[in-house]
């Protein structure tokens, strides 16, 4: 298995596999690898030749201090997963200098509007950070396909701006949340989940479920007060937002329209971690 830290040893590889006209599926991470992972892994084998995974820990998209401290680093266990998986993955694990060079800055980006919504309310910055690693790592990897979970779907949405503001080739795909029976979606921030949060998480898809199921008769604003009603004396789960938004513009709605798909979005914190998650409602 081969595990690159350098990024002309990743560029060399790549001009190779160019050169054989092989297809290229790529998978960003932040590792702390997870079930989730492999399923956009074993999805991009699918459908390439050659698989790439990027670790690395991005600098640009934390509004916390804190939080980019305590992200989980483990490199080595995240190898050895992978490894399991197929002995072919390719992961490519850079120090900040071999992604950005000397100037580990984010590039201020106009998304058209989808970065002021939700999750760019509260973490201000956050999407010109990922579009930033992104647009270095789509350079520096040369992919065919990207593969990226649904659980961020606004950034999914990013993503795919991105690549047109950009003007690259590759195809941005995007993959179904993998979630615990219990129903929580997989996340590298949950294993710093205490038992009784953990034990109180499920509470968030089930909410997520019942919105969906009462959509189509009850409106944006009562389904916004009933899921701040469910977390309001929960010792475990304070909520930090709860949206119903467009797909197409991830704009909240008052009224719903015909042949309009929505989404319901959520971020609720379980101590100082965050959890988000979302669900299709039409």
């Amino acid at each position: 298995m081969q595990v690159h830290d350098k990024r002309l040893d990743i560029t060399t590889s790549v001009a190779t596999f160019k050169k054989q006209k092989k297809t290229i599926g790529f998978v960003p991470t932040m590792g702390a690898l997870h079930k989730g992972h492999l399923a956009l892994v074993e999805r991009a084998f699918k459908e390439n030749e050659v698989v790439i995974v990027s670790i690395f820990v991005n600098p640009t998209q934390f509004n916390a201090t804190e939080d980019l401290v305590n992200y989980p680093r483990t490199l080595d266990s995240d190898v050895k997963l992978l490894s399991e998986l197929s002995k072919e993955i390719i992961v490519f694990a850079p120090t900040a200098n071999e992604v950005y060079g000397d100037r580990t800055e984010s590039i201020n980006y106009n998304f058209k509007g989808l970065e002021n919504e939700m999750e760019g309310k509260f973490r201000p910055g956050h999407f010109d950070g990922v579009g930033t690693v992104l647009k270095h790592l789509f350079t520096i990897v040369s992919p065919t396909r990207a593969y990226f979970g649904e659980k961020d779907f606004q950034q999914l949405q990013i993503v795919k701006k991105l690549v047109e503001i950009e003007k690259m080739s590759v195809q941005i795909i995007g993959c179904p949340i993998y979630r615990k029976e219990s129903g929580l979606a997989l996340s590298s921030r949950n294993k710093r989940l205490s038992e009784n949060q953990r034990a109180a998480s499920p509470l968030i898809y089930k909410t997520l479920k019942q919105v969906r199921k009462d959509f189509g008769t009850k409106s944006a604003n009562v389904l916004s007060e009933w899921v701040s009603e469910q977390f309001a004396n929960n010792t475990e789960l304070e909520l930090e937002y709860f949206e119903i938004a467009k797909v197409s513009d991830l704009k909240s709605i008052k009224r719903k329209q015909k042949d309009t798909k929505y989404r319901a979005f959520i971020a609720v914190f379980a101590g100082k971690i965050r959890l988000i998650d979302n669900i299709a409602l039409n």
